[in-house]
């Protein structure tokens, strides 16, 4: 190639990650093998189970879409523009390709050579952890139902493994465990293990995993007398076994492990309870791997005693956080953490309130709602919070509800002191508006959702976004069950909730100019919450409650969810949720920079690649809008 062509090439390059990391020097060298390849539209670059290049693309003008296969249809998984890099599975895999890789319209593509490449990736580390992100997004399949939420994890392969790929690691565990019968008496279990020099069994019945025993059990429930030694493992095993595949990660092994409470995972060969057993994992396993374990802040938490400790938790949680963000840790696997970490700062609040207290008169929910209850609460906002009590008889009601407006106050309270204010619009459980029974509860939302509009000022959307921290789950069933109840025939309620989604203040001007605050505190820069990020939220909420999405509160989850169930609109919604996690990444920076919410961005402090960025992640909200107004009827709150 003509050294004009490549020094072309190189100044088109540098505007773009990973090439902007690279000396000038670098990138002439790069570019001196680039190839050129000229796709007309509609032409496949690479499909579904080709054998794998030995180069990865970058868009030189054109779209390029990446589909994969789901159901039996080609869906597409996300656009690649100008500046784009895809098709990086040789640099991380072996396996043949997992996606197609089609122009959408004529498009000029470079192709860059792996051997020529890998060399600087193996020197610098930013280069890596963007290959890396590059790599988990475009190998997630949103579509997978066995998967949905998880990273799809391959195994990697670069020179020089670092500490910061480990989240994409696969995760070195026991691939020899003791397996045992069901009915294998508990002395016999106790003597293999000591024999084996191991912690754990797994337990078989026709060759597949039903159960788990630990040294735990055997403490619990045999030390203790509760069982005899000659009983059988299947009576103290813990069951049902959660299974996952060979190759999982880190990040994921984590992530179940919090969900699911519990210390061991068994894998199998598909990941189901109906293969065969390959191995086991414990914390221990995690711990080793894993120098920042967030299972450790778990049990720090657990074992807080005082707002003062439970403080110092948070203050790691957002080290943690910067951390990841740092290391390009893909946002969603940081928001499920982070969500699990806060909901147990949250348990933990209400649990050190009761101990103050004494014991509830009954039984009840404390719910999380807003940005804490979608699991999207990265930086140090306000609390938001309901508490639901179970019915009474009317005689106690009163007595009932003061304790446990006095337990609310109480754990309000501990998370103020742990840094979570106070929510400016009293949204809390605290307030007695928000703090009574099943059946006033039921009353409300009634309310709400078959007259709204006649007391708009005590409806908040932020209420159909929940999740319990604490107590009895069949009471947050049974408000999810009216909800959805009420949702059937109920146009005037989507006609108020579309009108509410739509009201903000556009994002850019007529001019295509950030709309940027005229007054305050804030003057000249960008309120990206509530001009880019809470349209998202309030158009994927109102898409879920329509369609009936129950248990998935998260914003990004919710916009990957409607994409399967609504696949005529997939494109919309899969834009949607890409640019949900560009804004939410950029509100997060701007917040940890500053210590701040994070609310609002300088976009004079941005480089110019950046506020294309910003700019480009704002377009689907014009699409999400017109949707809006295409699908409901929004005439009488308009």
């Amino acid at each position: 190639m003509s050294n004009s062509i490549a020094e072309n090439i190189a100044n088109f390059l540098k505007e773009y990650p990973p090439f902007n990391y690279l000396r000038h020097d670098e990138l002439i060298q790069v570019t001196t093998s680039i190839g050129v390849v000229n796709l007309d539209k509609h032409k496949v670059l690479f499909q579904i189970d080709d054998k794998l290049h030995d180069s990865f693309y970058v868009v030189a003008s054109g779209v390029i879409n990446l589909s994969v296969i789901a159901d039996a249809e080609e869906t597409l998984l996300n656009k690649c523009y100008a500046g784009d890099v895809f098709g990086l599975r040789p640099f991380f895999a072996k396996n043949n390709y997992m996606m197609t890789a089609k122009a959408r319209e004529d498009s000029i593509v470079y192709a860059i050579p792996i051997n020529v490449f890998k060399p600087f990736v193996a020197q610098n580390p930013q280069v890596l952890d963007f290959l890396l992100e590059s790599f988990a997004t475009n190998t997630r399949n949103p579509f997978d139902k066995e998967n949905r939420g998880k990273l799809i994890t391959d195994n990697v392969y670069t020179e020089n493994q670092s500490n910061e790929i480990q989240y994409f690691q696969s995760l070195a565990y026991n691939k020899t465990p003791l397996k045992i019968a069901a009915n294998t008496a508990v002395k016999d279990a106790a003597q293999l293990m000591t024999e084996n020099l191991i912690d754990s069994a797994i337990i078989l019945e026709n060759n597949y995993p039903i159960g788990i025993v630990t040294d735990t059990d055997f403490r619990t429930k045999i030390a203790n007398g509760r069982f005899p030694i000659s009983t059988s493992v299947d009576k103290i095993m813990s069951a049902p076994v959660i299974t996952v595949p060979e190759n999982v990660s880190v990040a994921e092994a984590q992530l179940l492990l919090l969900k699911y409470n519990v210390s061991h995972l068994c894998v199998t060969l598909d990941g189901s309870d109906k293969s065969e057993v390959k191995g086991i994992i414990s914390e221990h396993d995690l711990i080793v791997a894993q120098a920042n374990n967030p299972g450790v802040l778990i049990k720090e938490i657990k074992r807080s005693l005082s707002p003062k400790e439970l403080k110092m938790v948070r203050e790691k949680l957002t080290d943690l956080i910067q951390t990841s963000i740092a290391k390009n840790i893909p946002l969603p696997h940081i928001y499920n953490i982070t969500g699990e970490i806060i909901t147990a700062i949250i348990k933990r609040s209400v649990e050190l309130a009761i101990l103050d207290l004494g014991s509830p008169p009954s039984r009840f929910a404390w719910l999380s709602i807003g940005s804490q209850g979608r699991k999207e609460q990265l930086l140090l906002t306000d609390q938001d919070s309901i508490l639901i009590f179970e019915d009474v008889a009317p005689e106690k009601y009163r007595d009932v509800k003061d304790y446990f407006l006095k337990l609310a106050k109480r754990t309000t309270a501990i998370l103020e002191k742990v840094g979570y204010q106070f929510c400016p619009n009293g949204h809390m459980a605290s307030n007695m508006l928000w703090c009574k029974s099943l059946s006033d509860w039921m009353k409300q939302y009634n309310n709400w959702m078959k007259t709204p509009g006649e007391k708009s000022n005590d409806i908040s959307s932020i209420f159909f976004d929940y999740e319990i921290a604490f107590g009895e789950g069949k009471i947050e069933d049974a408000i999810s069950d009216l909800i959805f109840k009420n949702t059937k025939n109920n146009a005037l309620f989507f006609d108020y909730l579309g009108n509410d989604a739509l009201r903000k203040n556009p994002p850019l001007n007529f001019f295509k100019k950030f709309n940027l605050e005229e007054e305050g505190e804030h003057k000249g820069k960008f309120d990206i919450k509530n001009k880019a990020i809470m349209p998202l939220v309030d158009g994927a909420r109102l898409f879920a409650v329509s369609l009936n999405l129950r248990g998935i509160n998260n914003t990004y989850s919710r916009f990957k969810q409607l994409a399967l169930i609504d696949p005529k609109f997939s494109e919309i919604y899969l834009n949607c949720a890409d640019a949900f996690l560009i804004l939410s990444k950029f509100r997060t920076l701007e917040g940890l920079k500053n210590d701040s919410n994070g609310d609002y961005i300088n976009i004079e402090e941005l480089t110019k690649v950046d506020r294309e960025k910003l700019k480009n992640a704002l377009a689907p909200m014009r699409e999400l809008e017109d949707l809006i107004k295409d699908k409901f009827q929004l005439t009488q709150f308009s």
